[in-house]
């Protein structure tokens, strides 16, 4: 694959005088030009689909949700995969982000780290990747030796591969059991993926992050429910997402999470429920940790 053929290395017809144009001109140039990012993510939906699907089976099996990349795709995994930890109660192990190059690189540029293939599966080993495990191998050209030789590995172990790239037919969609790739073309500026590919990168990672927790039961209605309430900070939020899942008072919730020695979704599941602990608990293991299919339970019983 030659580089320089790369559509996310090609020049922007649309851009080509962008230096002598006005602000106003400037900005509306960059509007555009991102307008495009959200229709190319949404041409991928069918593959962001089934990518929360197998990646839900996974992760809920017990496996790990691993991003891994180089610069800014590097960055953009670490970011979601940190993010993923407060929002929704996971722990460290559970959910991490590799970049090449390591934490320094979340800052600095380490010359040479993302053009060695054998470097990405080290990564991988040095987290013991086994075939339960999730990898999300994210490059905008799709042709990063890092992260192609860290999904090849993967792939080889029988894990779960997703590519996100901004091309098609590249070597990382190769290795990829589920390739997500918006197609975003051109930079405005010449080959910085910071722009749209990386703006494009990040709504997928979202999307994919979100819909795995979803589907986890981390998620009741639209409220994240697993927040963990360790803090005066994070008790008042426990209580306000009680009381907007079960329409109640912040006292009644603050009530049920006592009762339910701080586990939101058992609270909810008392409420919602008007039941025992024990109930509610057995409800919770019963439906598999969703509190809306816990709930359709106490109305069949």
């Amino acid at each position: 694959m030659n580089f320089e053929d790369l559509l996310t290395e090609q020049r922007n017809r649309h851009s080509t005088h962008i230096d002598q144009v006005d602000t106003a001109d400037m900005v509306e140039i960059i509007n555009r030009e991102d307008q495009r990012v959200g229709r190319s993510v949404q041409k991928q939906l069918p593959q962001i689909s089934q990518a929360i699907t197998l990646a839900t089976k996974r992760f809920d099996a017990g496996g790990r949700l691993i991003y891994i990349g180089a610069g800014t795709s590097g960055r953009l995994g670490v970011l979601d995969a940190t993010e993923l930890r407060p929002t929704y109660g996971l722990e460290e192990s559970q959910t991490f982000g590799i970049i090449a190059g390591g934490p320094e690189a979340m800052f600095n540029t380490i010359e040479g780290v993302e053009d060695s293939a054998e470097l990405g599966e080290k990564d991988l080993k040095k987290v013991e990747l086994n075939e339960k495990d999730i990898v999300i191998g994210i490059a905008a050209s799709g042709a990063t030796a890092y992260t192609v030789g860290a999904l090849k590995y993967a792939k080889s172990v029988g894990a779960l591969t997703i590519a996100v790239a901004c091309v098609t037919d590249s070597p990382l969609q190769e290795n990829a059991t589920v390739a997500i790739c918006p197609i975003v073309g051109p930079e405005v500026i010449t080959g910085a993926t910071l722009m749209k590919a990386g703006t494009s990168q990040k709504m997928v990672l979202n999307m994919l992050s979100s819909g795995i927790m979803i589907r986890s039961g981390k998620v009741y209605q639209n409220l994240m429910i697993n927040v963990v309430p360790t803090n005066e900070k994070t008790k008042r939020r426990a209580k306000r997402i009680i009381a907007a899942a079960t329409q109640t008072s912040t006292l009644a919730a603050e009530r049920a999470l006592d009762r339910a020695d701080n586990n939101v979704p058992l609270a909810i599941l008392l409420i919602e429920t008007k039941g025992t602990i024990a109930e509610a608990k057995a409800l919770l293991e019963q439906a598999g940790g969703h509190v809306s299919d816990a709930v359709k339970l106490s109305l069949q019983a």
